[in-house]
């Protein structure tokens, strides 16, 4: 190491310095990858969900916080499940009365356009 410590092995002010600068700059990336909120007045009954939601997925309760916050703010990779209506696809019966009702309002009435 020659001239980066002195006679005590204690590092000189230089390599401190550059060893200072090193930390703090992984811990603004780390601050920065990685924030961290205090969240204060959680309503009782959204704190009774989360915990639920967590023990049921069997997740941590920041875990859970964190998807629900993604979620609200609308950026989860994730699509929400989507229904096909499959059950009901195929299944309309002709119906004179609805058919009737419909034709009704396609009706133009003239004297209310002129």
């Amino acid at each position: 190491m020659g001239g980066l410590v002195n006679r005590q092995n204690v590092p000189t002010v230089a390599v401190l310095g550059a060893g200072l600068r090193s930390l703090a700059f992984c811990a603004c990336n780390a601050y920065n990858l990685c924030v961290q909120y205090t969240i204060r007045n959680v309503p009782g009954s959204l704190d009774e969900a989360l915990r639920r939601a967590a023990r049921e997925r069997g997740k941590s309760l920041n875990e859970v916080t964190i998807e629900a916050l993604a979620r609200g703010a609308g950026i989860t990779g994730e699509r929400g499940r989507q229904r096909d209506l499959g059950d009901i696809a195929g299944t309309w019966r002709e119906d004179p009365g609805f058919d009737s009702a419909l034709a009704a309002q396609d009706t133009i009435d003239e004297e209310m356009w002129r």
